[in-house]
């Protein structure tokens, strides 16, 4: 089943012949159900303050001044919560899925915002800072012709690539890590994935990689920063999470759902990955509109 099953899939209005397309809209109120594109996507919001931001399994409540790159299928919303403003101003940019194509940002001038593609399957928060710098070049889009409006999206693109104090937002998107070809993570990636709701053995997963167990140690380590045991209790937290928003089922059946066979367990793994207990994850989602 996809993850994305329950959750609203937005029809942008898009067309083959548009590069992008730039949204500048005054808000009394700002509610639009949790959902996902495949189009990239580049939010500014000024004087929404209190509006709740969610990306992915990421939920936090925006500042006046809001920026923020939403990556490919990355589920988000924004939503009223505390807002007292009644005139907010929301500039959205949506690109089209072949806008960031390897053809062109393969391409060494082109490499700071590939990386930078690369990040925003997790969402990009950009800081107050950034936000500031870019506000007028934001602000002006919509009143440029085409061609203008074009290089100053590849100046706002570039200003954001080599910005500073950037904050993943969501721990949704690990399944979309990439590696090379017959790449030896991948195999581990590909494994754990398959069978993390089952009990993994240090031996098995070392044997499948043809390692000691000393040697798979010091592999893992060395490409995650973080022991095995570790790296699987991040992917199946990083499920449950998913779940916790998608499906409805208690945390007790989440839990065991995704490997944990012992809830005081996964509530002290949870809390150590997600820095908050798994209800109080869950009551930060509450209201949030989904389809069902």
């Amino acid at each position: 089943m996809s993850h994305l099953e329950n959750i609203l899939r937005e029809i942008t209005p898009l067309s083959s012949e548009d590069s992008f397309l730039v949204f500048d809209r005054i808000h009394k109120s700002f509610e639009f159900p949790y959902h996902y594109h495949p189009e990239v996507e580049l939010n500014f919001i000024v004087h929404g303050k209190g509006y709740k931001r969610v990306v992915g399994d990421h939920s936090d409540e925006i500042d006046d001044l809001e920026l923020v790159l939403i990556g490919p299928n990355l589920p988000h919303c924004w939503a009223n919560h505390n807002c007292k403003s009644k005139r907010s101003h929301e500039i959205t940019i949506q690109f089209n899925q072949d806008f960031f194509s390897q053809a062109l940002m393969g391409k060494n001038i082109f490499k700071p915002i590939n990386n930078l593609m690369r990040d925003s399957i997790k969402g990009i928060l950009f800081s107050q800072e950034t936000a500031e710098k870019l506000k007028n070049s934001l602000l002006t889009l919509s009143k440029m012709n085409s061609f203008d409006s074009f290089v100053e999206v590849m100046k706002i693109l570039n200003e954001l690539a080599n910005s500073k104090d950037r904050t993943l937002l969501s721990s949704y998107s690990i399944e979309q890590e990439k590696f090379s070809y017959k790449d030896t993570m991948q195999i581990v990636h590909d494994y754990v994935h398959q069978n993390f709701k089952s009990k993994i053995m240090l031996n098995d997963i070392a044997a499948l990689v043809n390692m000691s167990i000393p040697t798979f140690n010091r592999f893992i380590k060395q490409r995650t920063g973080k022991t095995f045991i570790n790296y699987l209790n991040d992917i199946r937290v990083s499920y449950t999470v998913r779940w916790m928003l998608e499906r409805n089922m208690t945390i007790s059946e989440i839990a065991f759902e995704a490997g944990f066979n012992n809830i005081a367990n996964f509530n002290k793994i949870f809390k150590s990955v997600k820095n908050t207990t798994p209800s109080s994850f869950k009551e930060q989602f509450a209201g949030i509109k989904k389809i069902e």
